[in-house]
């Protein structure tokens, strides 16, 4: 892994266009523009892409029509009218490797890499999880093995199995609408976010380090982001490369990729892989489509173990009590979080990837299904959107089975 300070940084502050200004960029009135751009005003990491790329087959159906009924309301809606009232920038419905329908919203076209928010989080969980497949990385092991700055942290004792179902003890408030909340000082940490609040460190790993916990670690679900940043520099610590290096060549490579992804670092290449990597809509149905085929590529080729597929379906045994424990709502009665996925029903293989402002990735292996979207919710989060959104892809999905 390159010192500190000497890896690959494309973008920065210095070559910033006349954007949004610095404390403004994930407002409503600039967030379109800053999450298709983002490698234009802050440092990010190239993910590449090799040199072989998978393809899907077309089916086109028009699923415009399709109706759809409010998960609450009963309201009588169509495909459209849901894609329509949740600031879509893109979405992506596939069936067996075919696209099924897509639709882009101008600026945004099939090679925009855009935002993904927290479905980051799933990209680098299905990373750790090619690694212990390969018998570098163990669930197992505590953190501080991997990544001895933790040693003295909250983070002490945790294992990375508590990393991935986000089940340590850490405090950490994750409430976007509070300035001073970790999750809002950790963008500082960062620079994402202006420096408003004294003695934040200055480094994402700093940050980290700085944590305490409030509570034994592998007890109940609390999603918290920081637990998938510890688990990138698990990632660097297990393979001795930077993040998104490892993410390059066992993932996005593997799984034929279309175009580079990146992802944010901070000022000395710290990866944010809680919230920081940007793709593009079709890249993340090629990833989704792992899940329907036992970690396989669209062409075949393994990628992922078929094991950790199957984990990600059954999670442990107590994994939906522990959801069921949660502190704040989910929205989610009986559902479950595993290996970076949010399962939103019991006895479902319905299974999502989730991020803020609107970015989903929708597995329904019955239907064999894979759909995406990328938006750009005014709030972080909305129930109504992300819940009609859920019913808007059951719909085609079924009405395409």
């Amino acid at each position: 892994m390159p010192p500190a300070g000497e890896r690959d940084v494309i973008g920065g502050t210095a070559s910033r266009p006349a954007g949004p200004p610095f404390d403004q960029w994930q407002s409503a009135g600039y967030l379109s523009w800053s999450m298709q751009n983002m490698a234009s005003f802050l440092p990010v990491h190239s993910i590449r892409r090799g040199e072989r790329t998978t393809s899907f087959a077309l089916a086109a159906e028009d699923l415009s029509r399709v109706p759809v009924t409010h998960p609450w309301t009963g309201a009588n809606l169509t495909f459209d009218d849901v894609m329509a009232a949740t600031a879509t920038d893109g979405w992506i419905v596939t069936r067996d490797g075919a696209i099924v329908g897509e639709s882009y919203s101008d600026p945004m076209t099939q090679s925009t890499v855009h935002l993904l928010m927290s479905v980051s989080k799933s990209l680098t969980t299905a990373t750790a999880g090619a690694l212990m497949g390969a018998g570098l990385l163990d669930a197992a092991r505590p953190v501080s093995d991997y990544v001895p700055a933790l040693a003295g942290s909250g983070y002490a004792g945790a294992t990375i199995r508590d990393l991935v179902d986000m089940r340590t003890g850490i405090a950490f408030s994750e409430d976007y609408l509070d300035d001073g909340a970790e999750v809002r000082l950790l963008e500082q940490a960062i620079g994402w976010a202006p420096r408003k609040h004294e003695g934040v460190a200055d480094t994402l790993l700093g940050f980290l380090a700085s944590l305490g916990s409030d509570r034994p670690h592998g007890g109940r679900f609390d999603y918290k982001s920081c637990e998938t940043d510890a688990l990138g520099f698990v990632i660097e610590g297990a393979t001795g490369r930077a993040g998104a290096e490892v993410m390059s060549d066992w993932l996005w490579q593997p799984m034929g990729a279309e175009h580079d992804a990146n992802v944010g670092v901070d000022a000395v290449g710290g990866p944010m892989f809680d919230g920081g990597v940007s793709a593009t809509l079709r890249d993340l149905a090629r990833f989704g489509s792992l899940f329907l085929r036992d970690g396989c590529a669209l062409d075949g080729m393994p990628v992922l173990p078929a094991w950790w597929i199957d984990d990600t379906l059954t999670g442990a045994p107590d994994s939906r009590e522990a959801f069921a424990a949660a502190v704040e709502p989910t929205l989610m009665p009986g559902g479950m979080y595993r290996n970076g996925f949010w399962f939103p029903r019991p006895g479902s293989d319905v299974f999502l990837a989730l991020g803020i402002h609107g970015q989903m990735i929708y597995v329904n292996r019955p239907a064999r299904v894979v759909a995406a979207k990328l938006s750009t919710w005014p709030t972080p989060q909305d129930g109504d959107k992300l819940l009609t959104t859920v019913a808007a892809f059951d719909a085609a999905a079924w009405s395409l089975s």
